[in-house]
This record gives structure tokens, sequence and C-alpha cells, in this order.
């Protein structure tokens, strides 16, 4: 393939497609509803999260032109191994993948069947929606042409009609805000955590290699050049994921006084839609559900198969895409709620870790990239986030939980921030301590 001057085009209409799955449909609509008038402080801290971190770890894999598994064997080749393989799982069949699949269903096909057949009508559709997903995960290199220049554009069409319905015409005012979203403060701060649940920062450092491989399909191979491509498809898909998100939130938050508050954020869409197109609009955001989900499905099986083959290279690409469709197929058959259930302790553990990687691979050339920073940063957060994910799964140990609970930034699940400044800072200490043993020995 040539080179072109606008391939950044295609790449950031991409990776928007892939980064926007099931909850970035769901969970900003729940989040709007909740914080009422205090949305937009909210929307700041979805955004930082949801879109900004997310940015951050695509530019972190393809700046470092490394890979997840090199990156974090800068801490220790194991640990490498093991962090990846826990995060392509998480992002694959244990759960982002499943996910997708059966919040398209709860959206686009549910609310159609009588309560006898949603258990049938949901083994039926996720087997049709895999179907697709398998297809385009073995043909990786074919994701641009298919991906960011087809689907992605009818995406944003539909998108644009709901959004835009919304924005001329709000469904009611912004009501008071639930007891976690209360102040300006509590909304920014619950609404960090409520981007965790869009599992856009992991996915970054999974899509960051369809980034990289994607920009060299055009030619390109210069550490430079491949960077400079990177910048700006990511700003791209940051604009339309800001601009989605800011909406749907707004969406959410003006829907209170038609809808009421319901459970999740599904039943926001669902209405709103309803609200503005009738019968029309559950055909319309059945398209958008679908579609959003089944480009993040393909992604996701598509990079988790391209690792586990270079892990285990007896078994080809295609071969792990045909393992992770069916294992995600039967994951999906527990159904929707057991799969994020399932995810928050999951997730409330590896996203400090994932931070953590990404903030240590920009401040690199600060401590000359050395391991004892890596080392003791990772381990220091390796503590409060192995607690925050113990203590949401039921498990907590008593006497770590009750410490972490006395320290700031507890009540949002931030005290892994704390840890991770004083691992960075002793890290460098002990670098700078040993170079000046080093220096005085050599004296």
């Amino acid at each position: 393939m040539k080179k072109s001057s606008n391939e950044f085009i295609a790449i950031g209409l991409m990776l928007f497609a892939l980064f926007f799955g099931a909850g970035n449909l769901i969970f900003p609509a729940f989040m709007g509803q909740n914080s009422g008038w205090n949305t937009w402080y909210a929307t700041l801290g979805f955004l930082i999260t949801g879109v900004g971190i997310p940015f951050a770890s695509v530019l972190a894999i393809c700046l470092s032109g490394k890979n997840l598994e090199e990156l974090a064997g800068r801490v220790h080749p194991v640990y490498g191994v093991l962090f990846s393989c826990a995060l392509y799982l998480t992002l694959g069949p244990f759960f982002a993948v499943p996910r997708t699949a059966t919040v398209s269903y709860e959206i686009a096909i549910s609310p159609f069947l009588p309560p006898e057949m949603k258990d049938v009508g949901l083994y039926i559709f996720a087997f049709l929606f895999f179907l697709p997903s398998w297809y385009l995960a073995i043909n990786p290199s074919k994701l641009v042409p298919r991906i960011g220049k087809c689907i992605t554009p009818l995406l944003l069409v539909f998108l644009f009609l709901l959004i835009a319905a919304s924005f001329f015409h709000p469904m009611g005012p912004w009501m008071e805000p639930a007891a976690a979203y209360d102040t300006p403060l509590k909304a920014f701060s619950s609404a960090l955590l409520d981007g965790y649940n869009t599992m856009d920062c992991l996915s970054g450092l999974v899509f960051g290699v369809i980034v990289v491989e994607s920009i060299r399909l055009y030619g390109l191979t210069s550490g430079r050049e491949i960077a400079g491509v990177a910048l700006k498809s990511g700003l791209i898909s940051t604009f339309f994921m800001t601009l989605v998100y800011a909406a749907l939130c707004t969406l959410g938050a003006s829907s209170v006084a038609v809808l009421g508050h319901v459970e999740n954020g599904a039943p926001v869409l669902v209405g709103a839609s309803s609200f503005y197109f009738g019968s029309l609009g559950s055909v319309i955001l059945g398209i958008i559900v679908i579609l959003a989900c089944l480009t993040t499905s393909i992604g996701l099986t598509a990079s988790c198969a391209a690792y586990f083959n270079l892990l285990v290279p007896r078994f080809s690409h295609k071969a792990w895409a045909t393992f992770f469709t069916i294992l995600s197929f039967g994951v999906a058959l527990f159904g929707l709620s057991s799969i994020i259930k399932g995810a928050i302790p999951v997730l409330l553990f590896l996203y400090p870790l994932a931070i953590c990687l990404i903030l240590l691979t920009f401040l690199n050339d600060f401590f000359h990239g050395s391991r004892k920073v890596y080392v003791l940063a990772t381990v220091f957060t390796f503590i409060p986030a192995l607690n925050d994910g113990l203590k949401a799964a039921g498990f907590a140990i008593t006497p770590l939980a009750k410490f972490m609970e006395t320290l700031p930034l507890a009540s949002s699940n931030m005290t892994w921030i704390l840890f991770f400044a004083a691992g960075l800072i002793l890290g460098i200490l002990w670098e700078h301590l040993t170079n000046l043993d080093h220096g005085t020995a050599e004296e």
C-alpha cells in the first residue's frame, strides 16, 4: 500500500470504532442520569478515564515501539507475560468480548421478545453475532478498509440522529443528583471510576499494536512517521469520543424527568430512542448498538489472537481467533448482569497497574528507564490495587482493608495514586544512590 497524506483519517476512524463499544453506550448515559445538575463535572471526570487515559495508552505503545508484553517486561519479563495474559483475557473471552454480545442483545433484541423466549433468544443472537466477528477477526489486515472506511461512517450517522434530536429537543430539565454525585467534587471523582467500566484504558494497550500495524500497511516504517500518524489518528478518535460521550451524558441527565431513575444505561437509551423516534427509534438504537459492539468484538478478538499466536506460535492466528470466539460465545450465555458483576473486581485490580505502566512509559527518559523505578512503582501500586479488587470481590484482607480506609482518596478507590507516587520517588532515589555508589567505587 502506498503512502498517503491522509492515512491517519481512516486509522483514526478505525480506532474510534474499536474503542466505541458496549460500555461506551451504557455507562455515560447512566452516569448522566445520576449526576443530574452536576453532569458537567461528572462528564469531565469521565472523559479523563474514558478518553484521555485510553489515548495515552495507545500513544504509550506507539511511541515506545514496544508491544504490551515488552512494555510490561520493563518491570520483569515474567511480569510482562503474566500482565499481558491477564489483560488480553479480560478484554477478550472472559469479559469485554462477551459483554459486546450481551449488551447488543439486551438493547436491540430482548425488548421485543416475550419473557419465556429471552434465554433462547440470547443463545441464537450470540451465535449470529459472533459469526461476522470471527470472520473479520481472522483477517486483521483488512480492519482499516472494512471498519475504518465502511462501518464507522454508518455508526456515526445513526449516532448523529439520536444526539441531534436530544440536543435540539431535550427530554426534560436536569434533576437533583444521586448521593454519590451530589457535589461537584463527588461527581467528578465518582465519574473517574465510572470511566473504568468502559475498559478503554486496557483496550488502548491492546489496540496500540493494531494501530502500529495498520500504519505500516500504508508504507510508513520509521519510528517518527509511525508516532506522528498515531498522534493524529488518536486525536481524531479522541475528538469523536469526547463529542459522543458528552452528548450521551447530557442525554442521560435530561431523561430522568421522563423515564425516572433506571437500573442501568440500557433503559435510558431505549427510552430516549422511543421518545424521539417512536417505534423507529428502537430500530435505530439496535443498529447503533450492534455496530458499536461488533466492531469492538472484532478488534479485541483479533488482538487477543495476535498476542497468543506470538506467545504460542504452534497454533495459528486463525486457530486462536476461533478458540476465543467459541469461549466468548460460552461466557456470553451467562448474561449481561453476571458478566458486569464479575468484571468489577478485575477492573479495580488491573486499571491501576495499567495506568502505572502508562505513566512510567511517558516518564521513562526522566529516570533513564531504570528497572528499579519500574519495579518499585509497580510493586507499590500492586498493593492498593489488590486490596480494591479483593474488597470488591468480597474477599478483603481485613487488616489491609482497614488500613487503606484511613488513607486519603480511599472513598474513591484512588489510594493507588499515593502508592504509585511513593514507589516512583523511592525508585528514583534508589537509582540515584546506586549511581553515586558506582561513581565512588570507580574513583
